[in-house]
């Protein structure tokens, strides 16, 4: 009688004990629970949960964060750790000998990734996968400088292009519905760009900690990426009714699939319209201005900082400028959905060349920070316009193809602009007169026939449909 009394009363303490145990573990775990509900919320609103659309945009989240981390860790070996003109040898040699064969590469990206239709999911497995391991060879080689520092860096460069082109493919087979492309494709932009801004300091933290403390972290980031890309729903790896797409817009190619009936085979290459194939031509130009403006500025404002400004905040500031521009016009993207893509090209593409002109003849820092945040806003707005032209004008069974062989254009384009702002002199008008030549190449051979199209919108889908 007297230990069942003991037991009650130790079983009565120990309860009020339990509970604020408990207590204290949901207080701790809150702020991690709640910010993945929330989180969660936001990625799967008006049934972006229940056509996968938020389980891809989760991913191309995590995709951003393991690829700057990686940034940064390379960034520091590089860029940071040498003097300004050792630095741009170092630059010059990494992009020669990891994005020259990159270009070579890359056009071979689409095709291949054609004839795996129905392994997407296991394709963006493979690019996580592949990172996570590449970021642990990249650990040793900041530390000693070796050469697999270059290989590795270039295989990171392979397989993010190559989870890009399959993403492109992805996104027609989870649009929820009354979801237009250019807004899931700017929900999946959007997120990676939230998930960079986030990942940014967070890697900078670790840089503190040691160079390879970033690599490290991407290590995790991409086995978790790795994990996620098995949730996409099955119908990702549908190729039901696909074909392939020629980059073309001469009349000789216009033309529909043949009937069956006949004896001869289905042809394999169809066009994509010139609404498309201008639209393409001017987004190579803001893509080239891009990586011009990149390399160019980062070694001039590590030369010439902004005045009463360190190198670091100099770049900080223009690096957040154009940052909070490509966000806004990913933003922005969703609510001109229903405007024409030709007349949004044409009007942010002329905006930046105004302001490219107006910084090169009065030329400062303001002007400079201000072009950034214009050209990373019309970037953002001309590649969701470009993807609203192919969801128009380019037939269902070929669209994913045209996806693949736009982004192996624009890459290119970034790395012949990078290559320019490296070999051009540290000049600060010089340089943004030349990212005018670039803007104005770019606008100037386009405009007549975008509103051109503009004008006759949509007949592009009727020939070729």
């Amino acid at each position: 009688m007297t230990s069942a009394r003991s037991s009650s009363r130790a079983a009565g303490g120990s309860g009020p004990v339990r509970r604020a145990v408990r207590g204290l573990g949901r207080a701790l775990h809150l702020p991690f629970t709640g910010t993945a509900r929330g989180i969660r919320k936001a990625t799967h609103a008006h049934g972006a949960g229940e056509s996968g659309l938020g389980k891809l945009i989760e991913l191309h989240a995590v995709n951003g964060a393991g690829d700057v981390m990686i940034t940064i860790a390379l960034a520091s070996t590089v860029f940071f750790s040498v003097p300004t003109d050792e630095a741009r040898g170092r630059v010059a040699l990494y992009l020669g000998i990891t994005m020259a064969p990159f270009t070579i590469l890359a056009p071979v990206i689409g095709p291949l990734l054609d004839r795996l239709p129905h392994g997407r999911r296991a394709a963006m497995a493979a690019s996580m996968l592949a990172r996570a391991l590449l970021a642990i060879v990249l650990s040793g080689a900041v530390i000693s400088g070796g050469v697999q520092l270059y290989p590795a860096a270039l295989g990171v460069l392979v397989a993010s292009k190559a989870y890009g082109v399959v993403r492109s493919a992805v996104v027609p087979r989870l649009l929820p519905p009354r979801f237009s492309l250019v807004k899931a494709n700017s929900r999946v932009t959007l997120g990676g760009l939230l998930a960079t801004g986030v990942a940014a300091p967070v890697g900078a933290g670790l840089q503190i900690l040691g160079p390879r403390w970033p690599l490290y972290g991407a290590f995790v980031i991409f086995i978790s990426g790795m994990v996620l890309c098995f949730q996409l729903p099955h119908k990702v790896d549908s190729a039901k009714g696909e074909g392939k797409a020629l980059l073309a817009a001469d009349e000789q190619h216009l033309h529909g699939p043949r009937k069956e009936t006949t004896k001869q085979k289905r042809p394999g290459l169809r066009t994509v319209g010139p609404a498309v194939t201008h639209a393409l031509f001017v987004n190579a130009s803001q893509r080239c201005l891009s990586g011009f403006l990149i390399f160019f500025l980062a070694f001039l404002l590590r030369e010439h900082p902004m005045p009463g400004q360190s190198a670091a905040v100099s770049l900080s500031i223009v690096g957040i400028s154009a940052g909070a521009g490509n966000a806004l016009g990913t933003a922005v993207g969703a609510w001109l959905k229903s405007r024409a893509p030709e007349i949004i090209i044409v009007t942010v593409v002329a905006a930046v060349l105004g302001v490219a002109i107006t910084a090169t003849l009065f030329f400062s820092a303001a002007l400079t920070a201000c072009l950034a945040a214009v050209a990373g806003f019309a970037q953002a707005l001309s590649k969701l316009s470009l993807d609203a032209l192919i969801q128009r004008d380019v037939p269902e069974e070929v669209r994913n193809s045209a996806f693949a062989r736009s982004e192996t254009l624009l890459q290119m384009a970034w790395v012949v602009g990078g290559a320019i702002g490296i070999a051009l002199p540290l000049n600060g008008a010089l340089g943004l007169g030349v990212a005018a030549a670039i803007v104005g190449t770019g606008w100037l051979t386009t405009v007549r026939g975008l509103l051109a199209a503009a004008r006759h919108g949509g007949q592009g889908r009727s020939r070729v449909a």
